[in-house]
């Protein structure tokens, strides 16, 4: 036992001296001048401070910087990317909730492992440790593929309205910004980024290699490289908008016959698990317990 104790003062005196390390060095001069440099002239409210960024801001970019990986920084903006970048969830916010949770995870396993000590216990520790490390970048990835879900089933009803508006008379530009401003969800939101890309200055196949990039769905993928190849070799729009509308309708169809072939399916193992047993015990019951009763009156 003192010895557990040693090595949990120790722990948290280390833990407290890289925190004061980090308090003490401050935040990178780099940044806070390239901070400074954009806040320039920007006259915010009386209730804002315009002079640079707050001491804990500051901190909290120190301790990310140097207790995350550029490949984890890189991979929790991927993920970020497809996420939507919620607004809740700063970068910042990513990575330091990692490390809080991975360090609470690994001292909760070592004080288990110390009480309990057995190789199954060392095994838990370890997989909860790593579970808590990565269970942001989980809660994003989830996030990612139910945005990106939303995306695929609005894709077709938003090229419908894209062809109607280009048939009208409009450009693709106008109809895109029409269709995004008509909508709601996620597609919307792409769109609008989007135009917004080609608007300050962005090439057009550029914006929507970014587009693609950011959603990551395989049917609005095929629509923009149909696109660059209309824009690059003189197709007309509308034929490539009505093309992809109904492909995307087909598809959409399919995906969801799909779906109804596979409930038959997914349902046996509830139905074999749940819903069988307690069906034989009502049906069967009463005759066992006659049985019983019987066998044992002779």
């Amino acid at each position: 036992m003192p010895t557990v104790l040693v090595l949990g003062v120790l722990a948290v005196s280390a833990a407290l001296g890289t925190v004061t390390f980090l308090a003490v060095a401050g935040a990178d001069r780099s940044r806070q001048q390239a901070v400074a440099n954009l806040q320039r002239g920007i006259h915010l409210g009386s209730s804002a401070v315009a002079s640079g960024p707050s001491r804990s801001d500051g901190v909290l970019a120190v301790l990310v910087a140097r207790l995350t990986s550029p490949v984890t920084r890189r991979r929790i903006d991927k993920l970020l990317a497809r996420a939507g970048r919620p607004a809740a969830w700063p970068p910042e916010r990513i990575a330091a909730a990692k490390v809080l949770l991975g360090a609470a995870a690994a001292a909760l396993s070592f004080l288990y492992i110390q009480s309990t000590f057995s190789a199954l216990s060392l095994l838990l520790g370890a997989g909860v440790t790593v579970v808590a490390y990565f269970l942001p970048e989980l809660l994003l990835h989830s996030r990612g593929q139910e945005r990106s879900q939303q995306i695929q089933l609005e894709l077709a009803d938003t090229l419908d309205q894209m062809t109607i508006a280009v048939e009208a008379g409009l450009g693709f530009d106008a109809a895109m910004a029409r269709a995004a401003k008509n909508g709601k969800g996620p597609l919307a939101e792409e769109l609008t980024r989007t135009l917004q890309d080609i608007q300050i200055g962005q090439g057009r196949r550029q914006a929507f290699e970014s587009l693609i990039a950011r959603t990551d769905v395989t049917d609005l993928r095929r629509f923009v490289r149909a696109v660059i190849q209309a824009d690059q070799y003189g197709i007309a729009i509308a034929d490539v908008l009505r093309t992809q509308a109904a492909e995307m309708r087909i598809k959409r169809r399919q995906r969801a016959e799909e779906k109804a072939m596979q409930v038959p399916v997914k349902v046996i193992f509830p139905l074999l698990l749940c819903i069988m047993p307690v069906l034989f015990i009502v049906v069967l019951g009463p005759a066992a317990i006659d049985i019983v009763a019987t066998f044992s009156e002779l």
